[in-house]
């Protein structure tokens, strides 16, 4: 397989993720606010800080308050990582690699830019936010469902299958560092109900509420979401998975010594977390590194199948 054709394949599966993450981001965090005490605040500035964009939002917007960062989110050309900005780049990733994906995904993409450009304003406005963000969600999985069933499991679609799982892994250490920022903010007015609001949304987020219940038998408390988040074997969404995944595609390609090597390197399970004080600033670090190391990983494949002429 030619390396752009790989190179296309792996950043349409990275930017489809990206959609389906940042519409599920977005809408469970306005619905944590929504359930947090009204004495306690959480600014929507901090999904800026969460997605490392706060030098291009200060530079395109003066107030950091909800209609701005949603707008940032969801709908700003000049934001690469925007949801509508993603949403694009599938498209195109797609159209020029039509030669290689099922016939039908043009068309499920197509459904869905034109659904999400005509429709963006109801994402923007409170009122009718989740309904939007709910059939974005649908349309992301229905289109990753038809590429799943239909496409054949070759060179292609293990390129596919490091960029979803990459894309994946890190927005997962993302929510984890949302979870920790949020309770950090409130300065310690965190009691047992408020930590189980915002964990238990942390879960919601990554469609991992009924699984962590499952495993875990136990009630939502932050501990035990963040080791399952991060080390659980088995849960699509938690970061050993994904990288157990990567590692499983990477081996069935060629030349992939070096990158299955940096793999190795990566540990989710290195930071001990017993209790709520593990939570604080040392586990944002720790999670901050592990989005430095998936950087790492990104950069491995990158040299390793996409070499720069």
């Amino acid at each position: 397989m030619l390396s752009t054709v790989a190179e296309r394949l792996y950043w349409m599966a990275r930017y489809l993720e990206r959609v389906e993450n940042t519409a599920r981001l977005v809408s469970v965090y306005d619905k944590l606010l929504f359930d947090v005490p009204n004495e306690i605040t959480i600014g929507w500035y901090n999904l800026v800080i969460l997605n490392s964009a706060t030098d291009l939002f200060e530079d395109r917007y003066k107030n950091q308050d909800e209609r701005n960062v949603v707008k940032f989110l969801l709908a700003d050309d000049t934001n690469p990582s925007s949801m509508l900005s993603a949403i694009k780049m599938v498209r195109e990733n797609i159209r020029t690699s039509r030669d290689v994906v099922p016939a039908e995904t043009w068309e499920q993409i197509n459904e869905l830019y034109l659904f999400a450009r005509d429709n963006i304003q109801q994402g923007i406005n409170r009122s009718r936010r989740h309904e939007f963000l709910s059939d974005i969600i649908k349309s992301c999985q229905t289109l990753s469902g038809l590429l799943y069933g239909t496409m054949s499991h070759d060179a292609g679609w293990q390129f596919m299958k490091m960029g979803r799982d990459l894309e994946r892994a890190d927005m997962t250490t993302r929510l984890l560092d949302a979870g920790a920022f949020a309770l950090i903010e409130v300065n310690g007015d965190a009691n047992v109900n408020l930590r189980q609001i915002v964990w238990g949304n942390v879960l919601r987020s990554a469609s991992a509420y009924m699984s962590y219940r499952r495993t875990v038998k136990a009630a939502v408390s932050g501990p035990e979401v963040a080791n399952f988040m991060l080390t659980d074997p088995h849960f699509p969404r938690a970061v050993y998975f994904c990288l157990l995944q990567i590692d499983v595609a990477a081996g069935k390609l060629p030349k992939s010594e070096n990158v299955r090597k940096v793999l190795k390197e990566i540990d989710t399970g290195v930071f001990q977390i017993e209790d709520d004080r593990d939570l604080g600033q040392d586990f944002r670090d720790f999670l901050n590194d592990l989005q430095v190391q998936l950087g790492k990983l990104h950069d491995s494949i990158y040299q390793t199948w996409f070499p720069v002429p």
